[in-house]
């Protein structure tokens, strides 16, 4: 049973890219719903289906050591009673060690739905973009504002 109840899908969503950025699989996890219809996509990557497959996927990329530092811009939402769908650019700084890596731009798909225990993602969907589709930049080392 999850620990954590997101009364919103921003919620949700906030405590995922902070996820991300910690590298904390635990707190990953909290934000998918424990469905086997989950699914993630990342960038370049083949579909992952399945709570357990999702995890060792998040698992596998937090153990690579590469840290990463996310700026979201251009997020469309449409939220419906029980369903939301978010479309947004993730501004990916990659850092390894201490080497300040590159950076990229994601186009992004997330879902997430209404369940008895808060909201939950459903599908993460991570596709590279060219820099010039960004209609507008965001500079890495600006404050971070989820929602």
């Amino acid at each position: 049973m999850k620990k954590t109840t997101f009364a919103s899908p921003q919620d949700a969503e906030a405590a995922f890219y902070e996820a991300i950025e910690r590298a904390d699989l635990d707190a990953m996890m909290e934000v998918w719903s424990d469905d086997d219809e989950v699914n993630c996509i990342h960038p370049g990557g083949e579909r992952v289906c399945g709570y357990e497959q999702v995890r060792e996927n998040w698992s596998q990329m937090f153990r690579s050591g590469q840290r990463l530092q996310l700026r979201l811009s251009d997020q469309v939402v449409v939220t419906g009673m029980m369903f939301s769908v978010h479309s947004l650019h993730e501004n990916i700084l990659v850092q390894s060690g201490e080497d300040r890596g590159a950076r990229s731009v994601v186009v992004t798909t997330n879902v997430y739905v209404r369940s008895t225990n808060g909201w939950r993602m459903v599908l993460h969907h991570g596709s590279p973009v060219a820099a010039t589709a960004v209609r507008r930049s965001i500079t890495i080392d600006e404050p971070k504002v989820l929602h």
